[in-house]
């Protein structure tokens, strides 16, 4: 009976949750505890994977009574296919973080090498890099050495106001390290076998995270600024992949955030704490409620 629960909530928590989640309007008003939230709907859902490989086979087999060399077949198999998958994820991530920190630190040394910030002395901005061009784009490379990159186009664009919001929100960004937040998120994707993954997790966190750092330069520079230097990089071309804070970006998602900057920022603290226990009992429900019971009786029946 566990592992079909556990089954269930897994598909629930992977397949059906996902996409009202991410369509839904209210984390706007939260976006750091609704990222914690997806955070904890993706962690239950590997748990429970893993609940459903090791409970189905005790269960089977106590069910059956079968002796105790059926037994220890199945405990050694569970525990295989429930280590294949953990390596997976571990393998996922590893390969994630290394491309992403390679391309970065290449990424690094180009904008060094291009960098016009001495030609604007008027920005005193540890890690600026200014790059000649028409085009207006902005974003930054996380990391250990981090990079903020803005293109002269963008600075012709630009007011000083409007500047100075673009590099908060960048700062933002780094101070935060939502690049390892979104390496998470990307991992777990590639992870997950193709029939069982959904692309929701990802683009809701990548929205949410934008809007937190929205929210920061909001906080520093007001939402004036704000707004309008999102709507003139609206048209930006999109960042290389190894960047964060993208400014190019899908007009849905564009609209959505400069609509939301009208609005005056939002101090949603009964939302944050009940967003957080939310995080927190996804987590609860698939270890405690309903796993721990399991391993009572497992460890009770299992001729260990």
């Amino acid at each position: 009976m566990t592992a079909l629960l556990l089954g269930a909530l897994g598909l629930t928590l992977s397949l059906v949750i996902p996409g009202p989640l991410a369509a839904a309007r209210w984390p706007e008003r939260a976006p750091a505890a609704a990222v914690a939230l997806w955070q904890a709907l993706t962690l239950a859902a590997v748990l429970s994977a893993l609940g459903v490989v090791l409970a189905a086979p005790e269960e089977l087999v106590r069910a059956f009574g079968s002796g105790r060399p059926a037994s220890a077949v199945a405990l050694v198999g569970a525990l295989a296919v429930a280590a294949v998958i953990v390596l997976r994820l571990l393998g996922s991530l590893a390969g994630v973080m290394y491309r992403s920190r390679a391309r970065r630190a290449r990424h690094r040394l180009l904008v060094d090498l291009l960098d016009r910030a001495e030609q604007h002395g008027d920005l005193d901005v540890r890690g600026l890099r200014v790059l000649d061009g028409e085009l207006p784009f902005a974003y930054c490379v996380p990391g250990r050495s981090p990079r903020v990159v803005l293109s002269g186009g963008a600075l012709k664009l630009l007011g000083a106001p409007e500047v100075a919001a673009v590099l908060a929100h960048e700062q933002a960004h780094l101070r935060h390290r939502h690049d390892l937040v979104l390496e998470s998120f990307t991992a777990f994707y590639r992870a997950v076998p193709r029939p069982l993954r959904s692309r929701a997790p990802l683009d809701a966190v990548h929205m949410l995270l934008e809007m937190a750092a929205d929210d920061a330069a909001r906080r520093r520079c007001g939402a004036v600024p704000v707004r309008a230097a999102l709507a003139r990089l609206s048209e930006a071309p999109p960042a290389p992949a190894d960047a964060a804070g993208q400014p190019g970006m899908p007009a849905v998602e564009g609209r959505r955030r400069w609509d939301r900057l009208a609005a005056p920022l939002p101090t949603p603290l009964p939302l944050t704490a009940l967003v957080l226990v939310a995080a927190g009992g996804l987590l609860v429900l698939p270890t405690v409620i309903l796993v721990l019971p399991w391993l009572g009786q497992a460890l009770a029946a299992w001729p260990l």
